[in-house]
């Protein structure tokens, strides 16, 4: 199985390391081809990533002038190989955990026309840069909220759904899964931890004016392409799973 995985990075010089080792340390789970976006970083960011390849790991590395995270996921697309079979995605500054891909790739080993599985994620607010796992007496919790990372997608399903919206500078995430089950996509909700997302100062999430602007803006281009053609799903099915309450990881 080869999986592609699509890195967008802008300033993360901090984070981009912990987040590339969460990924390598699962290369038994697949052929892996990270593909990692630099969106005109400043920093030292693409050094960071350069010593990886410079080791040997499975990472492209393609640089742009800044044009923002939704290009950069779009660049990414653009990039997978011909015989990449898997796509998922991951945040600069979060970790996959440990043993994620083989857990979840095994639905699709079990399940010939299977096209995605979506699972939890957790928020924390400390990680463990050794462990690459939460801090001990970290702030966190668990929930199934929106976020591409928390799906592995088939190829097939991706090529179908076609590229991010480049009219949202955010909440590009939200609209291609809102997409997603529109398509009526033919997906199961495993109980894996898909990725710790790691709260900090920096994060795009820390304006929550304009992450809910932007929120209302995906949900309002659902509503308008539903109206427009009643065959397609709604997305009920990604906010209805939330058996715990929990989901507000926006």
């Amino acid at each position: 199985m080869k999986l592609g995985i699509v890195v967008p990075v802008y300033n993360r010089e901090r984070y981009v390391g912990s987040a590339l080792r969460s990924v390598l340390r699962q290369r038994d789970a697949a052929d892996l081809d990270i593909i990692v976006i630099d969106d005109g970083s400043t920093d030292g960011t693409a050094d960071v990533i350069r010593a990886f390849i410079g080791d040997g790991a499975p990472i492209r590395l393609f640089s742009q002038p800044n044009a923002g995270v939704t290009k950069a996921r779009n660049a990414g697309l653009r990039q997978l190989c011909d015989d990449t079979e898997f796509v998922s995605f991951l945040d600069s500054d979060d970790i996959s955990p440990a043993g994620r891909f083989a857990a979840d790739l095994a639905y699709f080993k079990a399940d010939p026309v299977l096209e995605l599985t979506y699972s939890y994620m957790r928020m924390v607010d400390l990680v463990d840069e050794e462990a690459l796992e939460p801090a001990e007496g970290c702030d966190e919790r668990v929930f199934r909220g929106i976020h591409l990372s928390a799906g592995i997608y088939a190829r097939g399903l991706v090529d179908r759904i076609g590229p991010f919206d480049e009219e949202l500078a955010q909440s590009e995430d939200t609209d291609f899964l809102f997409r997603v089950f529109e398509q009526h996509a033919r997906h199961v909700f495993p109980d894996t931890i898909a990725l710790y997302y790691r709260q900090h100062p920096d994060s795009l999430m820390a304006n929550r004016a304009e992450v809910r602007r932007q929120f209302l803006r995906a949900c309002h281009k659902s509503i308008v392409r539903r109206r427009r053609d009643p065959s397609l799903g709604s997305f009920q099915d990604l906010i209805k799973v939330d058996e715990r309450g929990l989901g507000r990881g926006r």
